[in-house]
């Protein structure tokens, strides 16, 4: 049996959390090293861990990263992304490029638009993977679905809130989205690009109705759909993607925690 001096501490801190939280709250674990050092010790480096952010958006492209932790520098307070606030986002962006080694790896819009959005993320999760300086021997993928590497990977559902590497990944390419997005933003102004970062909330279906599409955004998703018709109806030449009834679900449960 493996026996996980982090995972011990992280137990302890949960402890200390719930004991210390109001009646009703419920205290949430944070990711753990003990896969990775589970590997480890069976010789099996680099691990990696790997997520993306921007399958949910209407706009901009899906951001993929890959991170290999050093076992002996991880920065403190690194969690699932959506947990953490902007501000601590950047801060742990910073820490983690300077201690790891990470890749990141784009899909853009024509590619969400020619592959559909699963295959889009899958394929900049693969190219992440392969663009490390070096190739892991084992792969951790937030979600359902394993990537294309030539390495071991195991996908692990609410991974970025299990898994300290893949949460790693999950701070770099949602702080690396969202810098772009602000970028987008001043090459696109009107949309809100800047504070909503492409999802689809209010705002920016008001301005995409308004306005019509941008450059920037998915041409087959069902809102960016109904724009086009109203402002270029003879551009709207196939049926929208049969993924995006489930990407238009996960975007309105993201939207909270992602803007």
């Amino acid at each position: 049996m493996i026996r996980d001096k982090s995972a011990r501490k992280s137990e302890k801190s949960v402890s200390k959390q719930k004991a210390a939280l109001p009646k009703g709250v419920i205290a949430v674990a944070p990711p753990s090293f003990r896969r990775e050092r589970a590997l480890i010790k069976r010789g099996v480096w680099p691990v990696a861990g790997c997520d993306e952010a921007g399958r949910g958006p209407l706009a901009g492209p899906v951001v993929a990263a890959a991170v290999v932790l050093d076992p002996k520098r991880i920065p403190k307070g690194i969690d699932d992304s959506k947990r953490l606030t902007a501000e601590r986002r950047e801060e742990l962006f910073e820490e983690i490029c300077a201690t790891s080694s990470f890749a990141v790896a784009f899909a853009s819009p024509a590619r969400i638009d020619r592959d559909n959005i699963l295959r889009a993320s899958l394929w900049a999760l693969a190219r992440a993977v392969r663009a490390l300086p070096e190739m892991p021997q084992h792969v951790f993928v937030d979600g359902r679905d394993k990537v294309d590497a030539p390495c071991d990977c195991d996908a692990v559902i609410g991974g970025d809130g299990i898994v300290m590497s893949i949460a790693a990944a999950s701070i770099i390419a949602k702080v690396t989205r969202d810098r772009l997005m602000c970028a987008l933003a001043l090459d696109c102004p009107g949309y809100g690009f800047e504070t909503h970062k492409g999802y689809a909330v209010p705002e920016h279906r008001e301005a995409l109705d308004r306005l019509g599409p941008s450059v920037h955004h998915r041409r087959f998703f069902a809102p960016v759909i109904a724009a086009r018709l109203k402002h270029f109806p003879e551009s709207v030449e196939r049926e929208p993607d049969l993924f995006v009834a489930d990407t238009l679900i996960a975007s309105e449960s993201e939207v909270s925690a992602a803007v």
